[in-house]
């Protein structure tokens, strides 16, 4: 996957934001958030994280390409 996130999941509310009132409801909604839309500002993939930045659209056939390949993986 080719993800500014991929391998690592850097989301507040797991780390500095941490409270006992976030429910697994909360925090997997968060997860699916920061896939649909990540957060470039905190990376675990850095090459990603600029590109997406800097260059939606290489970003975007990055992903695709990577996907693609995944579907002929063994």
């Amino acid at each position: 996957m080719f993800h500014p996130n991929n391998g690592s999941i850097c989301l507040d509310i797991l780390q500095n934001q941490w409270s006992p009132i976030y429910d697994v409801a909360a925090i997997l909604t968060s997860i699916q958030s920061l896939l649909c839309d990540p957060n470039p500002n905190s990376p675990a993939n850095s090459e990603a994280a600029r590109m997406f930045s800097e260059n939606k659209r290489e970003y975007n056939r990055r992903v695709r390409e990577i996907v693609e390949q995944s579907w002929t993986a063994d």
